[in-house]
């Protein structure tokens, strides 16, 4: 992954000139709305900032340049009109506007995979039994690998990483807010609404769950565990058993709470 900056750090500001840019810079005012107002630097946060831009310079590298990932952005207007990012950015004002929610990706249902500091939302979204990949170490957590896995297997890529967001080789993406996995989660269900099938899933590797007897898996228990419970569950990919014990009723709150956040958001978009 990027190192140095915090990943939520805004960029350090562009100068007044980029290296062998020739060409004398203007200034264009960008418009941002209030939801994406965090991703500025603080002392832009308040009312319009004007930004310098060259002639050769592009809306959504304009955009980019205060700390916006164009993942983050649905509609853009050059005075006015609605313009695709790579249109010049020649005119007086830009206009962001969010991208809508809920978010469609590549698949329906949507595909993630998770950079490598978001490990415990990795676990949280497979417990709701979305199909989440995640790789905490090794040469598939590093960013070239991440933005070229995302491609291969059409999945949205979530981080926190901003930088990492703005690789022209990542098709699809989202900036995960929040600190707290339980604000995270919220965030990912409310940006893309996605079917939820929760106990079906592998919380370690992702793998889907099929149900095995207490006989089946008896090597795999504890005493206790074996004359305590008697329903069991096994991955199908890594092995591993799964049953309702002792956190049950935290994690069926946690379940709940998920399927209140996805049905709110449809709500909204059939009214």
């Amino acid at each position: 992954m990027s190192t140095g900056q915090h990943p939520l750090d805004p960029p350090v500001p562009r100068g007044p000139e980029r290296p062998g840019d020739a060409t004398p810079r203007a200034s264009i005012r960008v418009a941002v709305p209030p939801d994406l107002r965090f991703l500025l630097p603080t002392r832009r946060r308040n009312g319009t900032p004007d930004i310098p831009a060259s002639a050769t310079d592009t809306v959504g590298h304009v955009v980019e340049s205060v700390g916006i990932p164009l993942t983050e952005v649905g509609t853009l207007l050059l005075d006015g009109r609605v313009v695709p990012p790579s249109a010049r950015a020649l005119g007086r004002s830009i206009a962001v506007t969010a991208r809508p929610r809920p978010q469609r990706g590549p698949t329906d249902p949507p595909r993630f995979l998770l950079d490598v500091h978001l490990g415990t939302l990795a676990r949280r979204l497979r417990l709701l039994g979305l199909d989440v990949a995640w790789y905490p170490d090794g040469p598939d957590s590093a960013d070239d690998a991440l933005a070229a896995r995302a491609a291969e297997e059409r999945r949205v890529l979530l981080t926190q990483d901003r930088g990492l967001l703005r690789r022209r080789s990542l098709p699809d993406g989202a900036l995960v807010r929040g600190t707290r996995v339980d604000d995270q989660a919220a965030d990912v269900l409310d940006r893309f609404a996605p079917p939820l099938a929760p106990w079906t899933r592998c919380v370690a590797c992702g793998g889907t769950l099929a149900e095995a007897s207490a006989d089946d898996v008896a090597a795999q228990l504890e005493p206790g565990t074996r004359r305590t419970y008697a329903d069991f569950s096994r991955c199908t990919a890594c092995g591993r058993v799964y049953w309702r014990g002792a956190h049950a009723a935290r994690l069926e709150h946690v379940v709940a709470h998920a399927e209140r956040v996805v049905a709110a958001r449809r709500r909204s978009v059939s009214r």
